[in-house]
């Protein structure tokens, strides 16, 4: 949910070390949504001068730099460590189709929408990306799908759709060796709902009325597992956690896993369900959410100088990523081609980013290492881009200076169309990355009337682009200060 200077769940929430007072307090003293000043960025290749100290005044400095690529890049030629998408699933607020998805997101729009899952009159903020008329039907059987968390539902609608998009049904998976296929959902909060739930009834009613099932609900595993259960898939499984870049930590986790020669197939992606009171109400306190309630569907605006605030939102999103020859063998359709990733840390800050952006830009460098990958080969970026003043800009900044030249990229905004998804939004995010390679067309980011100055980079405002994606990437950055960057290709033999 942070990264470079708030660019994560980004509210560029700035806390201090006291602890929150009886009054409700903020924790420290808050700066609010105000950029950084000052900022500057570490040229890419060269050595910060002197040391790099965290906003704290009792932490350590921390010396970094970005490291640098010492040779052409080269891509994996191997087949058993190429790493190809096969299959696609989501929930989201358009819906479970990936088609349908994209389609709205090209046509420009917008899923944001008073929160009507409970009574928010009384909450500073009233709206969401509210995930309507889910249906399970056919994934989840009913007694099941009555006691899940939305998170975990989510999750297995989700995850089956995409084995099924894959040609991996049950009938299919029953004559795989499935111990060679693995899971990697991740969530950055976890099923909130049960867990939520759970405290109410503790307080209310005392422990003996707790539902037996509040601690399998609430631990963030839980996803993974139950997809597991439900396909008998054997391969490695666990969920990583790590606030708004969780997803794209399960991508380069997962892939990494393939590359290894550990599985050849994994099911990977991110879900979230935290549109609830303790939800909403928690990212209030932060003071990070957009306060339009006067017009929901203007509040998510990435680079736009009117911007005010992340809008949450939440779903699921699912990748199924094969080594190239085991897809191959079994006569797959490839979607497109994982190329690489990386995963950073600012090492700075909870929830304030470094103000030199350095952690952002070596990751974006690091994943281009990874994926054998030249800066210029790069033409499309899917941002981060969550609206609020300082992420966005300094987002723009950490790419401005590994894409020396960007006049050929094209950048967008999904999150101002479907808001944040949180834990679940890189995977969202990946899947739109993925159907800008195989359309050729880049939705807009919407709500784009007064652009950022700065901002140099075509945003592709309010109307979509045709665009032929050579390489893409997509970022995500989380409160904790990590970051992650991964990239998409068109698949070529």
């Amino acid at each position: 949910m942070a990264g470079i200077a708030g660019a994560a769940c980004s509210s560029n929430v700035l806390f201090g070390s006291r602890e929150v007072g009886s009054d409700g307090a903020s924790l420290a003293q808050y700066r609010g949504l105000r950029p950084v000043e000052n900022m500057q960025l570490a040229p890419t290749g060269s050595k910060p001068s002197g040391s790099i100290s965290t906003s704290a005044s009792k932490s350590r400095t921390i010396r970094a730099m970005v490291s640098q690529t010492v040779s052409a890049p080269k891509r994996e030629k191997d087949p058993k460590k190429r790493v190809v998408i096969t299959g696609m699933g989501l929930v989201s607020v358009f819906g479970s189709g990936i088609d349908t998805f994209y389609d709205k997101l090209l046509e420009g729009e917008s899923g944001i929408s008073l929160i009507d899952r409970f009574d928010a009159s009384s909450f500073s903020v009233r709206f969401a990306g509210q995930i309507r008329d889910f249906s399970s039907k056919g994934y989840i059987d009913g007694k099941n799908d009555r006691r899940l968390d939305d998170c975990w539902r989510y999750c297995l609608v989700a995850g089956k759709r995409a084995l099924e998009d894959a040609n991996l049904g049950s009938e299919v998976l029953e004559n795989m060796d499935r111990t060679r296929i693995g899971v990697l959902v991740g969530t950055g909060m976890g099923g909130l709902t049960a867990f939520s739930n759970g405290v109410e009834s503790l307080v209310q009613k005392g422990y003996k009325k707790m539902s037996p099932f509040f601690i399998p609900y609430s631990i963030t595993n839980m996803g993974s597992a139950l997809l597991a259960r439900d396909t008998g898939l054997m391969g490695p499984n666990y969920s990583i956690s790590t606030a708004c870049a969780t997803a794209n930590y399960c991508f380069y986790s997962a892939a990494n896993h393939i590359r290894r020669g550990e599985a050849d197939i994994m099911v990977a992606g991110g879900t979230e369900a935290s549109v609830i009171p303790a939800g909403v109400g928690g990212f209030i306190a932060c003071r990070a959410l957009s306060q339009r309630n006067e017009d929901p569907k203007k509040a998510p605006r990435p680079w736009d100088k009117d911007r005010d605030g992340f809008v949450m939102g939440e779903g699921s999103g699912v990748l199924i990523m094969e080594s190239l020859e085991h897809a191959m063998k079994r006569g797959a359709n490839i979607i497109a081609e994982y190329l690489g990733g990386a995963v950073t840390c600012d090492a700075h800050h909870m929830t304030d980013p470094r103000s030199d952006g350095l952690g952002v830009s070596t990751c974006i460098v690091k994943s281009l290492e990874d994926a054998g990958v030249s800066p210029e080969e790069v033409n499309y970026v899917n941002a981060h881009a969550t609206s609020t003043l300082a992420g966005d800009l300094a987002e723009v900044n950490a790419i401005k200076k590994v894409f020396k030249n960007t006049s050929e990229i094209k950048m967008n905004g999904t999150k101002s169309m479907i808001g944040h998804g949180l834990g679940a939004a890189g995977a969202l995010e990946a899947i739109a990355t993925i159907k800008a390679i195989n359309t050729g067309w880049l939705h807009p980011t919407i709500n784009q009337d007064n652009i950022e100055h700065d901002v140099t980079i075509d945003t592709v405002p309010n109307v979509k682009k045709q665009h032929e994606v050579n390489v893409g990437i997509s970022n995500s950055f989380g409160f904790g200060g990590h970051n992650s960057v991964v990239v998409f290709a068109p698949f070529t033999v």
